[in-house]
């Protein structure tokens, strides 16, 4: 091949590097195999065997494997539009298939529904049309207007996947079928909420029955009927609270959920908004739908940045917000959205942007190891009289590391089979039980309890075992603060909620030296959260302000905007509609916004005492 291996990436030749990716075609070298022989062979290329094995690959292990060195580009024949030219050039109505494919739901909506046909075109395409225009005009209803009709399904957030598959139902006009929808409201502004309540109700009303996994009030307080578990979460639920109509529920006060229904529990809002410190000014915020904006993201408090579903919220914040701090405080090469400048960078020190993505993708991690605790916990083990009779060291009580661990699993637990075409399946491992760790490890006990015994209590069972041992409780108090006290301490992380994720985070945050000059972003922290979830979330992102750091969330919970200092809401609408600052200001202010949905909404929940005249945003 003529490649010097001895030399790095960067000083070989275009050349040298063009054969070393893609191969040298058909030609054939010729291999000596020592005293094996030799053989005639040709050099595919790095890249073509990546591809090769990526497409014959049986495992969903691997192929995840590959897809981290692969990415999709548009085709050179189509320019990314997949159909030949003739069937490209066909127009309907002055619009191409490829031009309708690209607009929004709310714009093909319109397009359709105004669609003017010659003759017998408009006999033919009666139907049809009258089908294309109720599926559309339902997608706009659950508040997917934004979205376009070329995107592509991964892109999709689980909500609006879901609400898709919904319309296609919608759409046959089925009775008698039972529909289960998991969280339907997520994502959703408080506006989209209450039409996909009315087709909820219409799909009731044909003659089907829904049945809703939910927490959000508006949801729950129009269903016939609601099954509430409980009474805690974890070890601690899984019974039957109440089973009745929402009316009912607020009268049982051994409900947590009723009793936030009927205001009995609820969340406070502080007697007075913090005041900022400085902020962070976003000059010609333009990526996606924005329309040239200039937004001042204060510090030094907690900021909601909020509207309807597709208004640009996570292009300001996600796109370009996040990615800039990221680069200029811990050279991210992640790409930043079109804007002009950012200023006042200079009152920070680092960003974290704290979102529901698991903490770790395998058996081994767990809450205790996430936020270093079980660190404490293995050196106390060490310290042990047991512990130092044997000679053993913090390493023996790792399941990460040979020594005290099963070396059949390797410190899992659990034994991975590959199941080729399915998800891969765990089982207990044979030889320690689950147990992790070897007989010889477990022989080593405090207060009856080995460490694979520790790794089985909860959180809450755990402050109580070493309640005297100051630095291994207060880093345990971290997660009961968060209200993870029912979680087990080796939980492995893949079965944890997206919320219960999130909150382990925070968790982790608070136990690092406060400096003053965090930025955290969180988009959408309470999708999956109870009321009283909330309210916890809300406690540790309060106290992250109170040491001096600066909070801005994306949200549509009015929770948790109406404790927020400030408010930045976008809008009008969704997709090319939206991109534009509504209001900014105290909930109090936005409140009186009268062209704002997001102020509309708080009005009606915030005490009378605080509620402002309503005015027309300039």
């Amino acid at each position: 091949l003529k490649v010097p291996l001895d030399k790095p990436w960067r000083k070989l030749t275009k050349k040298q590097r063009k054969t070393i990716l893609f191969g040298t075609g058909e030609k054939r070298y010729k291999i000596n195999w020592g005293s094996h022989g030799t053989s005639m062979s040709r050099y595919e290329g790095l890249l073509n065997r990546l591809m090769r094995r990526f497409r014959n690959t049986r495992s969903e292990g691997m192929k995840r494997w590959y897809s981290q060195y692969l990415a999709n580009t548009p085709c050179h024949t189509c320019d990314g539009v997949r159909l030949r030219a003739e069937s490209a050039a066909v127009r309907v109505g002055d619009a191409t298939i490829v031009e309708v494919s690209s607009w929004t739901i709310d714009r093909t909506y319109k397009f359709f529904n105004h669609l003017k046909l010659p003759g017998a075109a408009a006999e033919i395409a009666a139907e049809v049309l009258k089908e294309i225009c109720n599926r559309l005009g339902f997608l706009n209803s659950v508040g997917l207007s934004y979205l376009s009709l070329d995107r592509l399904g991964p892109s999709l957030s689980g909500g609006e996947s879901q609400r898709i598959r919904l319309a296609s139902q919608v759409g046959s006009e089925l009775s008698g079928v039972i529909y289960i929808l998991d969280e339907p409201s997520i994502g959703l502004h408080q506006r989209d909420n209450e039409k996909l309540l009315a087709t909820l109700c219409r799909m009731r009303d044909i003659g089907n029955t829904v049945i809703v996994v939910e927490h959000d009030e508006d949801t729950i307080r129009a269903a016939d009927f609601v099954v509430d578990f409980g009474p805690a979460a974890g070890v601690l639920g899984g019974q039957i609270v109440h089973a009745g109509t929402p009316k009912s529920l607020e009268k049982n006060r051994q409900s947590i959920t009723g009793n936030y229904l009927s205001e009995r529990s609820r969340i406070e809002i502080a007697d007075q908004r913090r005041v900022p410190v400085g902020h962070i000014s976003v000059k010609g915020a333009a990526a996606n739908n924005l329309k040239n904006i200039d937004v001042d993201f204060p510090l030094g408090i907690m900021t909601a940045v909020t509207g309807v579903s597709g208004a640009g919220k996570s292009s300001l914040v996600n796109d370009i917000l996040h990615p800039a701090l990221a680069r200029q405080f811990h050279q991210s090469t992640q790409k930043v959205g079109e804007h002009t400048r950012i200023t006042g960078l200079k009152q920070l020190d680092k960003v974290v942007a704290i979102d529901q993505k698991p903490i770790g993708r395998t058996p081994r991690s767990n809450p205790v190891t996430y936020i270093k605790v079980f660190d404490e916990i293995r050196m106390f083990f060490s310290q042990l009289p047991g512990s130092r009779m044997r000679g053993y060291k913090p390493g023996r009580f790792s399941f990460n590391v040979k020594g005290g661990r099963c070396e059949d699993c390797q410190g899992d637990g659990v034994r991975k089979i590959e199941m080729h075409f399915l998800s891969d399946v765990y089982v207990k491992c044979d030889e320690c039980d689950g147990k992790r760790f070897n007989d010889a490890t477990l022989e080593v006990k405090y207060k009856g309890k080995s460490i694979a015994d520790i790794l089985e209590l909860t959180v809450a069972e755990a402050v109580e075992h070493f309640s005297e041992h100051p630095r291994i409780v207060s880093k345990l108090r971290l997660l009961v603060d968060v209200g993870l006290d029912y979680l087990h301490m080796g939980q492995p992380s893949s079965t944890l909620s997206g919320g219960e994720a999130q909150r382990i985070k925070l968790a982790k945050e608070l136990s690092k030296i406060a400096t003053g000059k965090t930025f955290y972003i969180l988009d959408e922290p309470t999708t999956g959260l109870h009321f009283d979830d909330v309210k916890k979330l809300l406690g540790v992102l309060n106290r992250l302000v109170d040491a001096g750091n600066s909070v801005t969330v994306i949200e549509h919970n009015l929770d948790v905007i109406k404790t927020a200092d400030w408010i930045i809401d976008l809008g009008p609408d969704g997709g090319p509609a939206g991109g534009e600052i509504l209001a900014e200001g105290t909930p109090e202010t936005v409140s009186g916004i009268r062209n704002s949905d997001t102020g509309k909404y708080l009005k009606s929940i915030l005490p009378a005492r605080r509620r402002t005249k309503t005015v027309r945003a300039v």
